[in-house]
């Protein structure tokens, strides 16, 4: 047995799961530290990965050589991309996945990456000699001793989970909470707060009268999340379903508020404003009449269900009797109520880029200890984090993805340099270049990044180069092939489309709205042979990419160009270069900000809430520009 290792992650939750793959892949022997190894990657409250901005967020993680993207096509059944009527930039990807088959494939992962072992224990405490972290000791009693730690808890650092006026300890339903490192840390100076959060409850679904419900089917094109063409789900897919609440829901909710922790006092932490729960529906919004809901299977055989939007805290009673008033579920069964949990974490302020404590050297924070919400955005910043202590173990430079290089970028440096107020969640409005960060293009953009690590096999690597090549030649053949009007313009007759009144390049046609390549190619032979040129199994992928690179080229091109005059101040270094105390020129609330959160960049300090464009240009000036 081996008590010695390059890499301890602590929780095999989204983030430590990716901290784990990502260490050991690089080359750190690691282990990974879990209460319950049946539990891995749990998806603690929805059965689904992706969504508005989040979807981004895991095809970021694919493209780098995680893990995410892969366990859940193989696992999904449903996949669909949101806003499809919108532009690329708003295309999120999402999937429902089978939930128990989602564990055993991470697991299948885990247990197949050299490099990678496990243990299943509850880490009680840190092992830190002269601010360096070196160690885990667990409840067992083991010592186990590293270089670099990951802190991937979760809602499971004193963990209080609410029913109505019932209060049970635990990190999730039926699992223990974890007790001793908020403490430990807290008597070091780290800022520990508490938030909360909740799940709906789950249903039977052969109780369901599904005549009263609409059917949500999912789509059955060529998307999915991992850029891996030959990773998809054998599952057999399967359908959501829409309901709705009335008022007869809404009154006997409205009487049991009383009840409800989230209102009587008995929660006092920080709740998330953007996946609230029913009551706070029924508080924020009096005049609705109804609230739209969503049943989601738990997987591909079993009867479990998720009544998406009905999170709650009220009493189990109060829950079920609002629930019977629903046509769809006038006799339901449920599996289990839902429930609110508050759970300790830290103020991500106290954290640098590459996710290292300030406080601890070698530390690393991960997940919801950081003050994020959302699958997702977890496995994002375990990916980030495991990374990041692998390079500290080898001497590397910290990994860093930038404002315009990823989400994954724009999550870490809200974190750090604004903290939160509220569950961190992410959305497509976060991103100043989300233009750039589309869903299509997240390999283009982080696959040679990956490769550089040491993290994106060659294959992954082969597979990016050879399908924007083949991008590029689609284009470069649309702005040479020219189109005759003899030959469109009958075409164009019969599809009720404006005639051309002379000849063309089809780029000039391609940008036309309302047109497709595919489209175009039933009309134009040469077009067709072109597209049929290319490779079957991502054909259709390449044709999406190239016709986005032609109709956006405008916008892209602009936000390319302000992203780069913003770069400027990101590689204007100011750390260790100022006692910002001493600046008097500065407003008082400037100098109380730059001290507390010590920005790397003169970039990073003008993202500080309350630093004015003003304070900027006063560090600039003392530092001679």
């Amino acid at each position: 047995m081996n008590y010695s290792y390059d890499v301890i992650v602590i929780g095999a939750g989204h983030a430590g799961c990716e901290a784990a793959a990502a260490a050991a892949r690089l080359g750190s022997t690691t282990l990974l530290i879990t209460m319950d190894m049946n539990k891995i990657a749990q998806m603690s409250c929805n059965p689904a990965v992706g969504g508005i901005a989040k979807g981004q967020i895991v095809r970021e993680i694919d493209a780098l050589g995680g893990q995410m993207g892969i366990v859940t096509d193989r696992s999904s059944i449903q996949f669909r991309m949101l806003n499809r009527s919108k532009g690329p930039a708003m295309w999120s990807p999402r999937a429902q996945a089978d939930r128990i088959r989602f564990i055993a494939e991470w697991r299948s992962v885990l247990e197949n990456t050299p490099n990678l072992y496990m243990w299943q224990d509850s880490a009680v405490s840190l092992i830190i000699e002269e601010g360096v972290v070196k160690g885990v000791k667990t409840a067992f009693g083991v010592e186990f001793t590293a270089k670099s730690v990951v802190l991937t808890a979760g809602t499971f650092l004193n963990g209080l989970m609410h029913v109505g006026p019932v209060q049970i300890e635990g990190g999730r339903v039926s699992e223990p909470a974890s007790h001793g490192i908020t403490e430990q840390l807290r008597d070091i100076g780290f800022t520990v707060q508490r938030m909360k959060t909740g799940t709906p409850v789950r249903l039977d679904e052969r109780t369901v009268d599904f005549t009263k419900a609409t059917i949500q089917e999912g789509d059955t094109d060529f998307h999915h999340f991992s850029f891996l063409p030959t990773v998809k789900s054998e599952l057999k897919q399967r359908p959501c379903w829409i309901i709705y609440t009335n008022k007869e829901v809404h009154d006997i909710l409205h009487a049991g508020l009383p009840e409800s922790p989230l209102y009587n006092g008995q929660i006092q932490s920080i709740g998330p404003r953007y996946c609230p729960s029913i009551e706070t529906k029924l508080v924020t919004f009096p005049d609705k009449d109804m609230h739209q809901l969503f049943l989601e299977p738990e997987g591909e055989d079993t009867h479990e269900m998720y009544l998406n939007g009905f999170s709650s805290s009220m009493p189990w009673k109060v829950q079920f009797e609002a629930l019977s008033k629903i046509p769809a579920l006038e006799n339901v069964q449920a599996y289990r109520p839902g429930y609110a949990i508050e759970y300790d974490f830290f103020d991500p302020t106290q954290l640098h880029h590459n996710l290292e404590t300030k406080l601890v050297k070698n530390l690393f924070f991960a997940g919801q200890v950081n003050g994020t919400t959302g699958y997702e955005e977890a496995a994002g910043q375990g990916l980030v984090a495991g990374i990041n202590a692998h390079q500290a173990v080898v001497g590397k430079e910290p990994f860093v993805l930038g404002r315009d290089e990823a989400y994954i970028g724009v999550l870490i440096d809200d974190l750090v340099t604004k903290g939160v107020d509220e569950p961190y969640r992410m959305f497509t409005s976060r991103a100043e270049h989300r233009i750039l960060l589309r869903q299509d293009d997240a390999d283009l953009r982080l696959t040679p990044k990956g490769y550089e690590l040491g993290l994106a096999t060659q294959e992954r690597y082969d597979l990016m180069r050879s399908k924007w090549d083949a991008v590029e030649n689609l284009v470069e053949f649309a702005k040479e092939f020219s189109v005759k009007t003899a030959l469109i313009n009958p075409e164009f007759e019969r599809n009720g489309l404006p005639v051309l009144a002379h000849g063309c390049k089809l780029y000039d046609l391609i940008l036309r709205p309302q047109l497709t390549i595919f489209q175009l190619a039933a009309m134009i032979p040469d077009l067709q042979k072109c597209i049929d040129s290319l490779e079957d199994e991502r054909r259709e992928e390449i044709v999406e990419a190239a016709e986005i690179s032609i109709k956006y080229h405008g916008y892209i091109a602009r936000e390319e160009a302000i992203a780069k005059k913003l770069a400027r101040l990101e590689n204007v270094k100011i750390r260790g270069k100022f006692k910002y105390s001493e600046i008097h020129s500065l407003s008082t609330e400037a100098r109380q900000k730059l001290e507390k959160i010590d920005p790397e960049t003169v970039g990073q300090a003008s993202r500080i809430p309350g630093i004015s464009p003003s304070d900027v240009n006063i560090l600039l000036l003392l530092l001679g520009r």
